[in-house]
């Protein structure tokens, strides 16, 4: 196994994919080490929403008016949501979430992006997090 600096120096944000559908067990892998990160009092306030339909990853494309791009070639997205109810560290809790399950992507060579929604908007002045909530 590589050392894990290597891995973080290896390590970049892809905004171009493949579309080649993600192997089912990597998928497993991948939530499981999201799953499994550290969170305040161990409250775990995420959920990971898979999606690998086309339409929707073209229609969450369009959600935010920059850097959303990207997604209408991926063969996946994983939404990170919170419940904003449950720890006033929230953010904090899911962006470290987002980043172990982009290393473990790493890991297995598949590229990933973070897009961040919460507080952007899509041309028309709507908040893309609405919109991909509506989606």
């Amino acid at each position: 196994m590589e050392n894990f600096l290597e891995l973080l120096k290896r390590r970049r944000s892809s905004r171009l994919f493949t579309g080649e559908p993600v192997d089912k067990d990597m998928v497993c892998d991948l939530l499981k080490a999201a799953l499994m990160s550290p969170s305040g009092h161990r409250i775990n306030p995420w959920e990971f929403i898979l999606v690998d339909d086309k339409e929707m990853l073209k229609a969450l494309s369009a959600s935010k008016e920059h850097g959303s791009g990207l997604l209408e070639g991926a063969a996946m997205a994983v939404v990170v949501v919170a419940d904003t109810t449950k720890t006033d560290v929230w953010i904090e809790d899911c962006s470290i979430a987002t980043i172990i399950l982009q290393l473990a992507a790493e890991e297995y060579g598949l590229g990933s992006c973070w897009v961040q929604m919460r507080l952007r908007k899509d041309p028309d002045g709507s908040l893309a997090e609405d919109n991909v909530r509506a989606l």
